[in-house]
């Protein structure tokens, strides 16, 4: 079987950038277990930890970068661990206001060929290549999450947790769009044309919370934890 490689101007090639499929597949198998493996031993004590998402290009000045410090603090505070990806931006607030208080501030990176370098704000810090593995981690350890503004990386985290909620392969956990401003427009379009088309039903859109308020966030989680507390000793 021959393999065509779209060759870049630079002289480089896609498959070269993107990884290297040369090797035996069968190491790719065990390098995959291996992440897996460091990944449920690192957070295997962790609990009650909340993933916030974001985009990694919003500076320290930005609204949302600051309103992301404040949310994580606020959480932190209440006694929840704060995962985030590990990078700059939004994941870097996180883990900053997470810091501020006793408790887990934990990234989850991820090697990319830009805009991914670890924010020194974590106190536990894990390194993926696979997008795959990293994402399990997000949902297994994660007893809710908040969506700030982001780009596509975010909205594959948000679609993913929604998916499987929707298909019962996850239990219910909170699902927050922070910043109507900014999401707004996605759930409109939502409602008017899935919601049309039958494509979702009404029901899947009340997983959904959006809101501009960090308390509100905090409420949520908060009920949430107890709600689970109940279902542990059950």
């Amino acid at each position: 079987m021959s393999c065509i490689k779209n060759r870049r101007a630079d002289g480089s090639t896609s498959s070269s950038i993107i990884d290297d499929l040369k090797g035996d597949q069968s190491w790719r198998i065990f390098r995959i277990i291996s992440e897996f493996t460091e990944g449920f031993d690192e957070l295997s004590g962790l609990c009650d930890a909340i993933s916030i998402f974001g985009s990694a290009r919003l500076p320290p000045e930005h609204f949302y970068y600051q309103k992301t410090v404040e949310l994580a603090e606020m959480l932190s505070k209440e006694g929840f661990a704060v995962i985030s990806g590990g990078g700059p931006g939004v994941m870097e607030a996180a883990n900053k206001g997470a810091i501020l208080h006793d408790q887990p501030s934990i990234g989850l990176n991820i090697e990319l060929p830009m805009e991914q370098t670890p924010n020194p704000y974590q106190n536990i810090s894990l390194n993926f290549r696979y997008f795959f593995v990293r994402k399990v981690m997000f949902v297994r350890y994660s007893i809710g999450y908040v969506c700030m503004p982001g780009g596509f990386g975010t909205l594959d985290e948000f679609f993913e947790a929604l998916t499987l909620m929707q298909t019962h392969k996850i239990y219910p956990i909170p699902l927050v769009l922070f910043g109507t401003d900014f999401w707004s427009g996605l759930m409109d379009w939502m409602k008017a044309k899935m919601m049309e088309y039958g494509t979702i039903s009404e029901e899947d859109l009340k997983l959904i919370t959006v809101t501009d308020d960090p308390q509100q966030v905090v409420d949520i989680m908060v009920a949430h934890r107890e709600w689970k507390d109940l279902q542990r000793k059950n």
